[in-house]
């Protein structure tokens, strides 16, 4: 399996620290307001490397943090008139529900900031004492002059740095040094969350959150650390600079991962452009599943254009590939009105029909090269044009099929199956005893050979079958 490096900007073989797990940590919402359909991208796309990395037989421990104390956050809240814990809390809740509406399952921990304040304060109390940070009259800031690897990420040099548009402030020693901690005891900031520090009563900054989470679950060197391609400066960069400093351990991780940005119709999603897109919103018009086949419909790490024509495609697609998984799953549940007729059907078929195997692994080859849903999914239409007619294929080459099928939709989190085709959920029991049914039938006519591939087949599904 490859992967690209936003770091080395190539693919490099995956090698975890500890073999065949992977540490993931991906950069969670601000939650001052509903989660966007850029969010939904970005987070479908993580949930989708996942998911293939379990099936790989990886063992993946997925971190998301949630920045629940921002300036974004209290902004809002003095707006609308309510406390900032109690509006982090409610868009917390609303952004979990709309992962979950998106089939967004695979996150093992949120981690919010504000249940780590210890842990933040620790870090930058050592990165003072290794003198990468330093105390101001209105908070500490980083130092990025100590660090000489600073920019390495982003690929920029300190010298050639445009100010960071919220650290002006003449006792730092650099206009880009930027905040660990906001001292809050002025008059000024009166109702504002702050908490307990060395420094005086205050808040963190933004970057410091993430690393002091990182450093307390993964320790100070883990696999892979995703986000959106926006995020890599400055806050990337800050976060190697935090935690390699403090360390003293390099890198920070093996793999950086960045999504690309997502566009609305060519322009740049934004409320004063009248496109900016709530999942919410979303979800009103379009289903789920054709929402997370049009964002897998583009590599990961490619810009991505969101239109009602591009919807109106990704839908047209995924109903061909339904439309096929239906009928597979008609053939083997619903044409034959008893199994001695279905298994005439199997009997009679053309046994040496084989499966275009070559192009169904062509699915998990694109996979194992940096995720390549779009290839993967061409590959999918590639197998559906090859096999023409189901009904001249085995039992055994059409469970095969299912099982490649089921495969697909757990990786892509996608139900490929048509909804609404009138399907119960006793149907899977009714085809487990059709397809036992037939087994005996071809046993007791002495094909053993077919009945044993039957049987390996459902053990392969976890069916374990005993003629006794």
């Amino acid at each position: 399996m490859k992967v690209y490096s936003t770091m080395t900007r190539e693919k490099q073989d995956l090698k975890t620290i500890n073999n065949n797990r992977v540490k993931l940590f991906v950069c969670g919402p601000t939650v001052y307001d509903d989660a966007h359909i850029g969010h939904g991208r970005t987070y479908i796309s993580f949930d989708t490397i996942k998911r293939y990395l379990e099936y790989s037989g990886y063992s993946v421990f997925y971190i998301e943090n949630i920045t629940d104390i921002d300036d974004k956050i209290i902004n809002r809240s003095k707006e609308i008139g309510i406390d900032s814990s109690t509006l982090a809390k409610k868009y917390e809740k609303r952004f979990i529900e709309d992962m979950h509406s998106l089939n967004v399952h695979k996150v093992n921990l949120f981690a919010r900031a504000t249940d780590h304040m210890d842990e933040i304060i620790d870090q930058i109390t050592r990165l003072i004492k290794k003198g990468y940070a330093y105390e101001t009259e209105d908070g500490v800031y980083y130092n990025i002059d100590k660090f000489e690897d600073f920019g390495k990420l982003s690929n920029r040099k300190i010298d050639e740095l445009e100010s960071h548009r919220d650290i002006a402030n003449t006792e730092k020693h650099n206009p880009n040094d930027f905040v660990l901690w906001k001292k809050r005891e002025a008059p000024e900031f009166e109702g504002e969350p702050k908490w307990d520090s060395p420094w005086g009563k205050g808040r963190p900054g933004w970057h410091i959150e993430d690393t002091a989470i990182t450093e307390h679950y993964f320790g100070p060197q883990y696999d892979v650390h995703g986000g959106g391609l926006d995020l890599i400066f400055p806050h990337h960069e800050a976060e190697i600079a935090q935690i390699e400093a403090v360390s003293g351990k390099k890198p920070l991780v093996r793999y950086w991962m960045h999504t690309g940005f997502l566009n609305v119709s060519g322009e740049k999603m934004s409320k004063s452009l009248g496109n900016f897109i709530t999942i919410r919103e979303l979800l009103k018009d379009w289903d789920a599943n054709v929402f997370r086949f049009f964002v897998l419909s583009t590599h990961y790490r490619s810009p991505i254009d969101f239109s009602k024509d591009s919807l109106h495609q990704a839908e047209k697609s995924l109903n061909k590939i339904q439309t096929f998984v239906d009928s597979l799953n008609t053939l083997l549940t619903e044409e034959f009105e008893d199994s001695d007729e279905l298994t005439d059907k199997i009997v009679n078929a053309n046994q040496n029909d084989e499966l275009p195997s070559t192009i169904m692994d062509s699915f998990f080859e694109a996979m194992d090269d940096d995720f390549n849903t779009p290839k993967a999914i061409s590959s999918i239409f590639e197998f559906i044009k090859e096999i023409n007619d189901l009904n001249t294929y085995s039992i055994s080459n059409l469970l095969t099929i299912k099982k490649w099928f089921n495969s697909i939709s757990y990786i892509f989190g996608i139900d490929l199956n048509i909804t609404d085709s009138g399907k119960t959920d006793s149907d899977s029991d009714d085809l487990l005893e059709i397809i036992l049914s037939i087994r005996e039938k071809l046993r007791e006519n002495k094909q053993y050979e077919l009945s044993d591939e039957i049987r390996d087949e459902l053990n392969s599904h976890g069916i374990e079958v005993n003629d006794s």
